[in-house]
């Protein structure tokens, strides 16, 4: 990378950071030049304006979060398996994001009711991450991994609630257990979703085999 890739890089990788700690909004040229002991204008000139800049570092958090929840995922076969590690990575970030802080999560308060280019960023990438969940319910179900009767939308609201209890309960009221009480309710969740006729039983999260209801019933 030439020096002004490098320069811009390094820009954006503490405006993620500045970012995901005092919100989008919180973001400013003048505490970003600072923090990069950088003029104004130095910065200015790897970014036409602050919302230029606010829209990159939603671009760079939804990369990171593919890199690092996505795309692992889609290499296990498809399936609830998929879905378990989907759900088992993105518990993970959270858990980083709890000292963090979440872009989605915070930059969905701040611009609720914000129209414009940053809201419309932030509502096309939660989207793609919904839409992604959706797809690999509708696989489970497929596969015969889950009932074939389930309200996919349905499905993914909760599964969605989960996360967004999860960071409530972890960082705003600091209450102990939280990660291990979202694994929980996905698992709870899944095993009320999951097919009875399925012979294999999936690999949970955790790596151990889940029985199906109607092998524990036997």
């Amino acid at each position: 990378m030439r020096k002004g890739e490098l320069t811009r890089a390094a820009i954006l990788d503490m405006a993620l950071e500045l970012s995901s700690r005092d919100g989008l909004e919180g973001l400013t040229i003048g505490l970003l030049a600072e923090k990069m002991k950088m003029s104004k204008s130095g910065v200015f000139a790897h970014f036409g304006s602050r919302e230029d800049l606010q829209i990159e570092v939603v671009r760079l958090y939804h990369h990171r979060f593919e890199q690092e929840v996505f795309y692992p995922s889609i290499k296990e076969p498809r399936g609830l398996q998929r879905l378990q590690s989907m759900f088992a990575r993105w518990v993970k970030l959270v858990s980083v994001e709890i000292a963090l802080g979440c872009i989605y999560i915070s930059g969905a308060v701040e611009y609720d009711d914000r129209p414009g280019a940053i809201r419309d960023h932030l509502v096309a990438m939660v989207q793609a991450w919904r839409d992604a969940l959706y797809r690999c319910i509708k696989q489970s179900m497929e596969m015969g991994d889950l009932r074939s009767d389930i309200d996919v939308e349905q499905m993914v609201y909760e599964i969605y609630g989960l996360i967004l209890a999860l960071h409530h309960d972890a960082r705003f009221l600091k209450i102990p257990g939280s990660v291990e009480r979202a694994q929980a309710g996905f698992d709870r969740l899944i095993d009320s979703y999951r097919n009875p006729q399925t012979s294999a039983p999936a690999k949970a999260a955790g790596g151990k085999s889940a029985k199906s209801p109607a092998k524990k019933a036997a």
